[in-house]
């Protein structure tokens, strides 16, 4: 029988130590040459107890971002009959796109047909970010805990900085510089016209 959630919580409450804190190995994540942070005095965050889940942001489609038009610093770049690209705000990534579906749903309700375009977008896509001069890897993510509805994010990790692959581009993406509009513009029309000429589009 799989583990229940309070099982799962009480063997993460056991690791804590007399104050609550989950240790931090200083020989683990510290010592990745990706971690993003000195270790000095720092210390895991206490654990919240158990709550319930919050309705994710457009919940049965009515104000999702999904209906959106690209406002708000998020331009789509991209549609066919089914599928959408959006490019993020400038940020310390040297471009990330987002993937999403045109009708309102999360990736556990594609049908067969769509997740098999999926899956040739995902390749078409990750090939279109790496093309990029600057680009050394692209990381695909999906977070999904703010909206209900599929949005796949594709990463930049820029070319040559090894220290930020892996899940820590991420947090990366949050400390480096932003990139100027410009470039970012200029990098995510050099993608999509990879993908373009991919996709025969």
């Amino acid at each position: 029988m799989p583990e229940s959630i309070q099982e799962f919580a009480a063997r993460v409450v056991a690791a804590q130590s007399a104050t609550g804190r989950l240790p931090l190995d200083p020989a683990g994540m510290p010592a990745w040459d990706a971690f993003p942070f000195e270790a000095t005095e720092l210390r895991v965050k206490t654990l919240a107890p158990l709550e319930e889940e919050k309705p994710r942001m457009g919940v049965g489609g009515p104000g999702c971002p999904c209906r959106g038009d690209g406002a708000g610093g998020w331009p789509i770049l991209w549609t066919n009959e089914h599928w959408q690209i959006k490019v993020a705000p400038p940020s310390g990534s040297p471009v990330i796109l987002i993937l999403e579906p045109r009708q309102h749903g999360d990736l556990d309700t594609l049908s067969v047909e769509r997740a098999g375009e999926f899956g040739v977008l995902t390749v078409a896509l990750v090939r279109a970010v790496e093309s990029l001069p600057s680009v050394g890897r692209c990381h695909v993510s999906r977070w999904g805990d703010g909206a209900e509805h599929a949005h796949v994010w594709f990463i930049a990790r820029p070319l040559g900085m090894t220290q930020l692959r892996g899940t820590y581009m991420a947090i990366w993406d949050d400390l480096l510089p932003p990139v100027p509009v410009d470039v970012r513009d200029d990098n995510a029309d050099a993608a999509l016209a990879h993908l373009r000429e991919t996709l025969g589009t």
